[in-house]
């Protein structure tokens, strides 16, 4: 068995070795990144990897050594960000298709874009009125509470009427979800003009508009 180092050609490989040419002929790659050619793989090199050649030098096949630990994470690494760019090419042109069968130009996605915020405006709108009111007539009921224990500084003074207290906590509550919606409400705009901004930048790249 005879290995040789790359400064052979592999001309010399075929002429030298007649009786190994019916066997398997190997090419691998050291440490020094030097690549040698033999008949069988030395004992050191064998779990790094290594290509199968014909007869005439050509590769038939390669043979993956034995990985390391981290040499698995690394490939597990990358087939995970490949497979997640695929994916993400194949929703972009999802998106693409939809969006270029939905509107024939910008401008009807501008209406569209208008129409949706004008009713989440009006939704905000209404919102607001409502939490005013609400603040309103949590105001009058303080004041009411004032002249009840525990918010009355006299001494004498009766204990809150169950009736009342019951309606300022109601509406306490009231007020605090409805400041959520008016939070939800306006985040929902936003994320809307924002996607629309996207999809009109989107459509004029698609276009060439």
């Amino acid at each position: 068995m005879s290995i040789w180092p790359t400064s052979l050609a592999l001309a010399a490989l075929s002429l030298g070795l007649s009786q190994a040419s019916a066997q398997s002929l190997y090419r691998w790659v050291d440490e020094n990144g030097q690549v040698h050619y033999g008949d069988h793989i030395p004992p050191a090199y064998a779990t790094r990897d290594h290509e199968v050649l014909n007869d005439h030098g050509v590769s038939l096949r390669t043979i993956d050594g034995a990985a390391t630990d981290e040499e698995l994470a690394e490939r597990d690494r990358v087939a995970a960000e490949q497979e997640a760019t695929r994916l993400a090419e194949i929703r972009q042109a999802n998106r693409d298709r939809v969006l270029l069968d939905t509107y024939l130009s910008v401008d009807e996605i501008i209406r569209l874009r208008d129409q949706r915020l004008d009713l989440l405006e009006a939704q905000i709108s209404v919102t607001e009125t409502y939490l005013a009111n609400l603040n309103d007539r949590l105001l009058e009921l303080r004041q009411s509470a004032n002249r009840f224990k525990p918010y009355s500084v006299d001494p004498d003074a009766s204990e809150i009427p169950e009736n009342l207290a019951l309606d300022m906590a109601q509406t306490a509550d009231s007020i605090t979800l409805y400041e959520q919606t008016l939070v939800r409400t306006r985040t929902q705009a936003q994320t809307l003009s924002e996607a629309f901004a996207r999809d009109i930048e989107r459509f004029e790249e698609l276009t060439g508009s």
